[in-house]
């Protein structure tokens, strides 16, 4: 990945969409940890012919202990607004899976927001929903 401006771009949209507050400390922090080879996060873009990039997928493996294999999950799919329904959405996603398989990763997981009904048409094109309720337990600093 060579253009932070435009990654920078992109994951701001994202954390817009979801209502999430971005800050540039959380831009520097999470472009740092792409570009880290040690860190375990990951990323995968889909570029034009123009190399402007259009979608971002963050990756990273995920210890499984009930299998005693690492899995993989994807934190992060966003593909710019007006390149919607192009299959980039799907080619990340096969693009993890391919990483995947090359790692030996039984399963790539990920979550969506409920309302994300776009997105969730193509999930279930590609994967199955799972019966897991999310939780999340807030600790404050």
């Amino acid at each position: 990945m060579r253009d932070r401006s435009q990654w920078s771009d992109l994951f701001r949209q994202y954390a817009q969409f979801y209502q999430s507050t971005m800050s540039d400390t959380i831009l520097n922090r999470s472009w740092s940890w792409l570009m880290d080879p040690h860190h375990p996060m990951e990323a995968l873009v889909a570029e034009s012919k123009d190399m402007r990039l259009l979608g971002i997928a963050h990756f990273r493996a995920r210890p499984d202990p009930l299998i005693g294999l690492n899995a993989g999950f994807l934190d992060d799919l966003f593909v710019a607004h007006n390149q919607r329904g192009s299959d980039i959405g799907r080619s990340l996603i096969m693009g993890v899976k391919a990483i995947a398989q090359e790692r030996g990763w039984p399963a790539v997981r990920w979550m969506t927001a409920d309302a994300n009904v776009q997105a969730r048409h193509l999930y279930d094109k590609l994967a199955s929903a799972t019966s897991w309720v999310t939780y999340e337990l807030s600790v404050k600093r």
